[in-house]
């Protein structure tokens, strides 16, 4: 073969497969059954880990099909190392003792605790607004507020890479969604100007990120809290993945930039740095607050957050904003900072300014594939990101860096990397081997 089209674990893409044509709703997922199931049996497909035991720097797992992968861990979204901290598991054993270990309704009826109370009270004011409402997940925060706000008459302005939860809401909420270019402070600006000079009376959200996962950098935000009071325009901010593990205190590039208690709303998640599901909208508007109890889908009609996340969550936030916490962050950077000159040492091009997010260029999507299986297997435990969550052939590792990482671990992983890559290039060669070799 010429190609890749007998080589299908090294083809095609899930968004392809997921749009197979059929009357019958379940049986044209089929295809995409079938070629994710042809990755795995070659060792090529980097989804659905199952891990055992704690989450740690080096941890144990298998793939979706019980193949065992042990080694280091640059997979897991525990920025800080708290998931496992002895404080923290106190927490929820004490939380799970005193209260049980669910919250048993929707906040909108009796689902909240004194707890998640609390929280809520905690992140407002370390985040210097009045109030905060906590959700059950981080998807559904983001999701929710923008649902919520937003009417099929207003507009939302959004960078064209924000995260799937901000998307997914802004199109559910209007059909008129303006995607502007990354990180463009022009882009943004002349879209806003646009909408209200020929939409005056409309209500306008602009939606972006603090930190943008898939290439590690962030916005001119500043800006962007000028430009929307400008226009009239509601300014929403996702800090999922900056706050509580960037900055000296951890309030990452809100604080940085200046800009604490300026964006009309913040939201972000605990998944990442706070050890627990859930998520919040902060903001200092008085009737925002009963607005997303009643009448936001993933607040109202979805159970509340356990008592258990709350107490866990609590317990990180105060770690978080303590002399312990601002200890992990150094040693976090400590480990950003040296994994990306390894990284760079090694030949590879990493993205974006240090955070606790490294993506590293692998670039075709084919090889990027051969490479994650090849470090997979060598004892380096990745996640790939390929299309369509990123654009065509721009494939890459999304490192992830832990504070109780050590630089023994960071060499073990970027000596399995590097010799993944001539692996992986012999294996492509192989595939694309004409058929007449084969044959003499």
């Amino acid at each position: 073969m010429n190609d890749l089209t007998d080589a299908l674990h090294l083809s095609g893409d899930v968004f392809q497969y997921a749009s197979a044509p059929g009357r019958h709703l379940l049986n044209r997922l089929q295809p995409l059954t079938a070629w994710s199931n042809d990755r795995l049996h070659n060792e090529v497909e980097a989804y659905c880990k199952v891990t055992h035991g704690r989450i740690q720097p080096r941890t144990s797992a298998q793939d979706r099909g019980g193949r065992r992968i042990t080694g280091v861990n640059f997979a897991s979204q525990d920025y800080l190392s708290l998931a496992s901290h002895p404080q923290i598991v106190a927490a929820a054993q004490h939380a799970a003792a005193s209260r049980g270990v669910h919250s048993a309704g929707s906040a909108a009826l009796m689902g909240l605790t004194d707890l998640t109370l609390e929280l809520e009270r905690e992140i407002a004011s370390w985040l210097g607004y009045t109030d905060a409402t906590v959700f059950p997940t981080g998807w559904g925060a983001g999701y929710g507020v923008i649902k919520a706000l937003v009417r099929p008459t207003d507009h939302v302005v959004i960078d064209m890479l924000a995260h799937a939860c901000l998307m997914e809401g802004a199109q559910a909420a209007t059909p008129n969604v303006h995607a502007f270019a990354h990180l463009s402070a022009r882009g943004l600006e002349t879209r806003l100007a646009r909408v209200r000079r020929d939409h005056p009376d409309a209500g306008i959200m602009v939606v972006t990120e603090s930190l943008f996962s898939m290439d590690s950098d962030t916005p001119d935000l500043r800006h962007a809290v000028r430009v929307c009071r400008a226009h009239g325009a509601t300014l929403v901010v996702d800090c999922a993945h900056d706050l509580g593990c960037m900055g000296t205190d951890g309030l990452g590039h809100l604080a940085a930039q200046g800009v604490l208690g300026e964006v009309d709303i913040v939201m972000g998640s605990f998944s990442k740095t706070f050890a627990s599901n859930g998520g919040f909208v902060a903001s200092s508007h008085p009737a925002l607050k009963l607005a997303l109890r009643y009448t936001c889908g993933p607040q109202t009609f979805t159970n509340a957050m356990s008592p258990i996340q709350a107490a866990v969550v609590l317990k990180a936030l105060e770690i978080v904003r303590s002399d312990e916490g601002r200890e992990r962050r150094v040693r976090l950077m400590d480990n950003i900072n040296y994994l990306r000159s390894q990284l760079a040492d090694c030949g590879f091009v990493t993205l974006g300014a240090p955070s606790p997010i490294v993506p590293t260029m692998l670039g075709d999507s084919a090889l990027s594939r051969l490479i994650c299986g090849e470090t997979l297997r060598g004892g380096g435990l990745v996640n790939l990101v390929e299309y369509p969550a990123v654009s065509r052939n721009t494939s890459r590792l999304r490192l992830q860096v832990m504070a109780d990482h050590s630089e023994a671990d960071i060499d073990e992983f970027c000596a399995i990397l590097r010799g993944a890559v001539p692996l992986a290039q012999a294996a492509l060669e192989l595939a694309l081997r004409p058929v007449e070799a084969f044959a003499a």
